[in-house]
């Protein structure tokens, strides 16, 4: 337990370290405290501090710097945040691909930082498909689902379709299938060998496929501003930090697992590099937050960052952006529907 003065000097190094990004010594400490209190006083409790795990000493510097441990503390019980006037730009409702690119580059543009946002589960229901002839047995096939979202996926076949045949197999997918599982599809489309040429049935199971697999990716990570990070001295001035990032970035799996875990939760969350195995990189920080879609989750955004972040402005900002992607996939779901 910490006593009110130690939390008090706690709290001051922390937000000046944040500000300034050098270790703090008991002068400057002495300073941004406000406290009427002797250097040697200071070091005392910075050595108390320190014995707890909340600050440390780098190589041979007098200053501190927090740790993880005590990033949290300060996060938790001692950080208020101030609300801002945010100019964050609304998000149109549009098809729900562009509302999260658009959110992950706004969480990147006021954060400065990286933008993350994992794009709503869709279900695996097609409500409208499109055959398009490309070249000899190779075809496009043009999904749509019920939330107006777009996939395209490019087919081979061993026969040659002509337009004609495309037409046909599309409109008997439109009439009979449209808003049913591709599962249920595929398990219908056995039954229907009688009643259709035998061809027909092959470019459509063929398309049933192909739209299984545009759905099997549908947990897609979108990402953005991984760029600022070269800006960030903590991370520029160590290039093995910087590749670690750039990694995760990369494999994403990681990242799906640590957003996954917060679309649970309420409210914006915050995870602290070094502090537990959920972010497997010690000078990173994640503030993420659930987004809904007519009040019911569907998927997760946040901000990555070093972990010597303005935690208050970066929780503003991720809570405002999932409340603007709510409403803009919300408006959108409820104009397709009208």
């Amino acid at each position: 337990m910490l006593d009110d003065r130690a939390k008090l000097l706690l709290k001051a190094l922390v937000e000046r370290y944040i500000a300034e990004g050098q270790p703090v010594g008991s002068r400057t400490l002495s300073r941004a405290s406000g406290l009427e209190l002797s250097p040697a006083t200071i070091r005392n409790v910075m050595s108390d501090l320190e014995q707890l795990g909340l600050i440390a000493s780098p190589h041979t510097s007098a200053g501190r710097v927090p740790t993880a441990r005590g990033y949290r503390l300060f996060v938790d019980t001692m950080m208020t945040v101030q609300r801002e006037q945010f100019s964050a730009p609304s998000l149109p409702a549009d098809q729900p691909q562009r509302v999260i690119a658009n959110a992950a580059q706004l969480l990147s543009n006021l954060s400065h930082f990286v933008g993350v946002v994992v794009a709503p589960r869709r279900g695996s229901v097609f409500r409208h498909i499109e055959f398009l002839r490309l070249s000899e047995r190779r075809y496009l096939v043009i999904i749509v689902s019920p939330d107006g979202d777009v996939q395209n996926r490019v087919v081979f076949t061993d026969t040659d379709y002509t337009q004609q045949q495309l037409v046909e197999a599309a409109n008997f997918l439109n009439t009979h299938y449209a808003g049913l599982g591709i599962e249920q599809v595929r398990e219908r489309l056995k039954t229907e060998v009688e009643r259709l040429r035998g061809e027909i049935v092959q470019l459509m199971q063929t398309a049933v496929d192909a739209s299984s697999e545009a759905f099997a990716q549908a947990d897609e990570v979108v990402i953005s501003g991984e760029r600022n990070l070269l800006e960030v001295s903590d991370f520029s001035s160590d290039m093995s930090h910087l590749r670690k990032a750039f990694e995760l970035f990369e494999q994403k799996t990681q990242l799906m697992r640590l957003l996954d875990i917060s679309s649970q939760a309420e409210g914006v969350r915050i995870y602290i590099g070094g502090e537990s195995q959920m972010v497997p990189i010690e000078e990173l920080s994640v503030v993420s937050a659930p987004y809904e879609v007519d009040g019911q989750v569907v998927g997760t955004l946040g901000v990555i960052g070093p972990t010597r972040m303005p935690y208050d402005r970066m929780i503003q900002i991720v809570d405002i952006t999932a409340r603007l992607v709510s409403n803009a996939l919300s408006h959108n779901k409820g104009s397709e529907r009208g």
